[in-house]
């Protein structure tokens, strides 16, 4: 059976490795980059996701395409100038990082789910997965950026709850550090208090995925934050090495994730 995904901004980084693990699943692969670049085996369309017309033209080949659409990932994001500004306090920053961090990290991931759900609903199937962060549990970078990824989290979580009955599932994942090809290339062996050893590859990710979208218990997850580590340990996924990476849900506070109420049990 033929199964369709897109991940947004697949050209590097966390998209990169989705979109590959996913190729190597058998998926056929969409990917959108600002240069229309994306890893082998996978069809790249150049998209800037502050432009609705752009992300509608998207999903308009999808559709021209006849094959539907099973897995949308809402990964695309912009860092704001100067991503060592991370560093500063709100009120040191311009304002302008609103434009990046909610316009493109929050606004595009709406923009697309809209797309993807029109065409989901008709056909009756499909996951919309948005990359999210343990940022929504607690301070992570900047204001803006825990801003946006708790709004990612509540996003699921409606879109879920108007989901319901469709057989079209939404959620959000909380992932952890993750090995990209720029931190990896930096020669630490931590970074934010985090061991690079036991965190997740961007490949990892894409296969967690790949099993969340084929889980015969996926319709229990709908507008859920899932932690792609424990997801990962509960379901035998393992990183490139063939090892399994932390989940950092005890060293930002533990308990529940969102939302807490009638999850499966290894959510909550």
């Amino acid at each position: 059976m033929s199964r369709t995904a897109l991940v947004t901004g697949g050209s590097r980084g966390v998209g990169k490795g989705v979109a590959t693990a996913l190729v190597a699943a058998g998926w056929s692969v969409y990917v959108t980059s600002r240069k229309g670049s994306g890893p082998d085996g996978t069809t790249a369309l150049a998209c800037d996701h502050t432009d609705d017309a752009s992300v509608a033209e998207v999903f308009a080949e999808i559709e021209r395409a006849g094959d539907g659409l099973d897995l949308l990932v809402n990964n695309a994001w912009s860092a704001p100038k100067g991503f060592g500004g991370f560093s500063d306090k709100f009120w040191e920053r311009p304002v302008d990082d609103w434009d990046t961090l909610i316009g493109v990290g929050l606004r595009a991931h709406y923009v697309a789910s809209v797309h993807a759900a029109q065409l989901m609903v008709e056909q009756g199937h499909g996951l919309i997965a948005s990359i999210s962060s343990f940022g929504s549990r607690g301070h992570l970078h900047s204001v803006l950026y825990g801003m946006s990824k708790t709004a990612l989290d509540k996003m699921a979580f409606d879109m879920g709850h108007e989901l319901s009955g469709t057989g079209v599932t939404a959620v959000s994942l909380w992932l952890g550090l993750i090995r990209t090809e720029l931190l990896l290339s930096l020669g630490v062996d931590e970074f934010a208090g985090f061991s690079l050893q036991r965190a997740e590859d961007p490949e990892f990710v894409g296969r967690v995925i790949a099993a969340l979208a084929e889980d015969p218990a996926l319709p229990e997850y709908n507008g859920a934050t899932v932690v792609t580590a424990e997801y990962g340990r509960d379901h035998g996924i393992v990183n490139n090495d063939g090892t399994p990476p932390d989940s950092h849900r005890e060293a930002f506070g533990g308990g529940p994730l969102f939302p807490p109420a009638q999850l499966p049990a290894t959510q909550v």
